[in-house]
């Protein structure tokens, strides 16, 4: 999932919003299950407590605001993708819903005690202004923390799909150029890009997850289907590349049977930090 394509912003975001504009159920039905193991783990980050203003960045479904207004914030979800605006409204009604663009958030300067993102850093065009705009809207002496996929060693439903594909396809699908999709994968930069943006006392840990399976097949399908930069890759491949695809993909998931389920590892890279009480 890269090339040497100039990076292109607004092609790259264009890409992106077209994705989780139709990708709202297929999200999540094979997202939701892993994602949602980060939530605890990311509130605990920024020190959540009762009466807080939560915003959380890119919602998708909604769940870390609704986890947030369950532990008695006040919970602000926004997403650039007005169907899983209307989706994250429907499920979760304890926390309120705003279409809204990470990279220039329509808040005032120093509204929230804390901000979040869950996965939503890599689908990003320009992840740096989100920082800074995560920054600007912070309260002196808040915390901002996001969530990202480790690297694909480590997180075995990419890594096993992305071996496939080198293996039987043609891992040079040209997609919109955008940051690496394991860009924050690498703690150092999570770390650079955190004090660039503004942030201090950064921290850097790993949240154990595991992705669920009942069948070997259900991996690719996960990815056929509620991706959306490998939804591209895999769809752009010849029938008889993506039968392989499938094929090797299903059988290195058959490695990861634990009594009749598969079980895949699938880290999260967790980051914090907080915005100076002088700022």
């Amino acid at each position: 999932m890269s090339s040497n394509q100039t990076p292109d912003p607004v092609a790259f975001r264009e890409f992106e919003h077209a994705g989780w504009t139709s990708n709202v159920s297929e999200y999540e039905a094979a997202f939701t299950r892993v994602t949602s193991q980060a939530v605890g783990p990311l509130l605990d980050a920024v020190n959540l407590r009762h009466g807080s203003r939560l915003l959380d960045v890119a919602t998708g479904p909604g769940h870390v605001a609704a986890a947030a207004a369950a532990r008695g914030a006040k919970a602000l979800g926004v997403d650039f993708s007005a169907p899983m605006v209307a989706h994250a409204r429907t499920i979760n009604p304890a926390a309120e819903f705003r279409e809204g663009d990470a990279e220039a958030l329509a808040f005032e300067d120093r509204s929230f005690d804390a901000v979040v993102m869950n996965f939503g850093m890599l689908h990003l065009a320009r992840p740096e202004r989100a920082m800074t705009e995560a920054a600007r809207v912070l309260k002196p002496g808040g915390c901002f923390a996001f969530t990202v996929w480790a690297k694909p060693e480590e997180a075995m439903g990419f890594g096993i799909v992305l071996k496939a594909i080198q293996s039987h396809g043609d891992p040079g699908v040209q997609l919109p150029q955008g940051p690496s999709f394991f860009r924050f994968s690498d703690p150092a930069e999570c770390e650079r890009t955190l004090r660039e943006s503004g942030f201090v006392d950064v921290r850097v840990t790993s949240v154990p997850q595991v992705w669920r399976f009942n069948a070997p097949g259900e991996l690719f399908d996960a990815l056929y289907n509620g991706a959306v930069r490998m939804k591209a890759v895999l769809r752009a491949q010849s029938s008889e590349a993506l039968e392989a695809i499938r094929t090797a993909a299903s059988e290195a998931a058959r490695n990861f049977n634990r009594n009749g389920m598969i079980e895949l590892p699938m880290p999260a890279v967790l980051a914090s930090a907080v915005k100076p009480p002088a700022a």
